[in-house]
């Protein structure tokens, strides 16, 4: 499968420490960062993993960092957001099965094993039913299909924990809508926003697993770093 790493924001929650690092390069242990902890759990799970990662913040760091990986840089990062980022990379939604990843989620060994680097039967975002108060960006949902995300949600299903699956045909219509928003100027939008626009206008049908039974964290603050330290630790 090819699994696209999003890493190009600056993680300006986090500043200072994000001023000279970015977050996918903190230290989760001796000699691992959170991005090289992520891409070695996939490898180690999906043997055929063809891995992008897609830069902008401090991209020198991280790309002396990974070896083997394909990078794709957005020059434009201070003024866009992650839909720009996916519109650099677009050529690489051109795939059987594709894994969108937010560059600041940690996950546990068995969440990427299980459910991660399985391969894509339908389009599906993973959501944690466990936070329904404080989430950041959230997902409702009606049975087995999403009804809409966004970061302004009062009542939720659960929050989105950063990763979306795609088979071939659902990532052909994403890089349809990205392209028709990039070129209509939403390119401060979040990549997902263009999987919210295809469920309202064409009727899309995504789909949600529930994670909340494994661990994982996104890093947007001090105690979701130290979570992230922990997950990691517990398993060396």
């Amino acid at each position: 499968m090819k699994y696209i790493f999003m890493v190009a924001g600056k993680g300006s929650r986090l500043q200072p420490l994000t001023l000279k690092h970015p977050k996918s390069m903190f230290m989760l242990g001796k000699g691992t960062t959170l991005i090289q902890r992520m891409v070695t759990l996939i490898r180690k799970h999906d043997k055929n993993a063809d891995i992008v990662v897609v830069t902008g913040h401090m991209h020198r760091s991280i790309e002396s960092s990974l070896q083997g990986v394909t990078y794709v840089y957005n020059p434009f990062y201070e003024a866009t957001n992650s839909i720009a980022s996916l519109w650099f990379a677009q050529e690489h939604l051109d795939a059987d099965d594709v894994v969108l990843i937010d560059g600041d989620i940690v996950m546990s060994d068995s969440l990427i094993g299980d459910v991660v680097c399985r391969p894509v039967e339908k389009p599906l975002v993973l959501v944690d039913s466990s936070i329904r108060t404080d989430g950041d960006y959230n997902v409702q949902v009606s049975g087995s299909h999403v009804l809409v995300m966004s970061k302004d949600l009062d009542t939720y299903y659960g929050e989105y924990a950063g990763v979306t699956k795609l088979n071939r045909s659902s990532a052909e219509k994403m890089r349809a809508e990205l392209n028709a928003m990039v070129e209509e100027g939403y390119y401060d939008q979040w990549y997902e926003n263009a999987l919210v626009q295809l469920i309202f206008k064409d009727d899309f049908k995504l789909y949600y697993e529930d994670i909340c039974n494994y661990e994982w964290t996104e890093v947007d603050c001090v105690s979701d770093l130290i979570h992230a330290k922990r997950i990691h630790m517990a398993e060396q």
